[in-house]
């Protein structure tokens, strides 16, 4: 069994918020296996579902209901009752460091300012779980980064934003069933910015008599 834990904050008004990208992918997931969420105990809500072909891999998908900076308190006691090694624990997150558009797994490392995982951490003790980071930017010149975080996304942002959720709950499908690092092998390259354009093609240098007779002249003159 494993246990993949979207970070958010629970509440209507925070839905569709940046921070609330990883419940987007555990939510997906359960889209795609039919699943409920039920709540286990007062911390978290959980549904479980099968990842992979038949019979699948066991995985707890969780939403922690403790709002970001107490993630912890949902997350570790899952892991004790359940008695799994933090390796079998995959959080999903958003991540400033990242610009908007990339997804990339990491095992271990700091929290990079995440507060969710900053707590995870807190209470686990060490640091030595995988993250599957999902790029947010850093905020504009003028914002708070509390205020960036729980903006919620612009129109213009939706596609890439879907995007990134069904590449997400792809990426944590293989996670689940191939590992680490087969799952860090197909999707650490993933990249949803737009590319900029092509430069133009170089003019072709000019050939034929005419080009040939020109230079001629410009000899003799010399």
């Amino acid at each position: 069994m494993k246990l993949v834990v979207g970070l958010g904050n629970p509440g209507a008004g925070y839905a569709q918020t940046r921070h609330n990208v990883g419940w987007l992918v555990v939510d997906e997931l359960a889209r795609r296996a039919g699943a409920t969420w039920r709540k286990e105990g007062k911390d978290a809500e959980v549904a479980e579902v099968r990842l992979g072909p038949a019979p699948g891999e066991k995985v707890l998908l969780v939403k922690p209901q403790t709002f970001m900076n107490a993630s912890g308190k949902a997350v570790v006691p899952l892991l004790s009752f359940y008695k799994l090694d933090p390796a079998a624990l995959l959080v999903v997150q958003d991540d400033l460091d990242s610009p908007f558009g990339l997804l990339k797994f990491r095992m271990g490392g700091r929290h990079g300012g995440q507060n969710g995982v900053r707590d995870i951490i807190r209470l686990l003790g060490h640091d030595g779980f995988p993250r599957l980071k999902i790029g947010i930017n850093r905020p504009p010149s003028g914002w708070a980064v509390s205020d960036w975080v729980l903006s919620k996304w612009q129109a213009e942002e939706a596609a890439t934003v879907a995007e990134l959720v069904r590449l997400g709950a792809n990426a944590v499908e293989v996670w689940a069933v191939a590992g680490l690092s087969e799952a860090q092998g197909q999707f650490n390259g993933t990249d949803l910015r737009p590319k900029p354009p092509a430069p133009p093609a170089a003019a072709p240098e000019p050939t034929g008599p005419a080009h040939t007779e020109g230079r001629a002249e410009t000899q003799e003159e010399g």
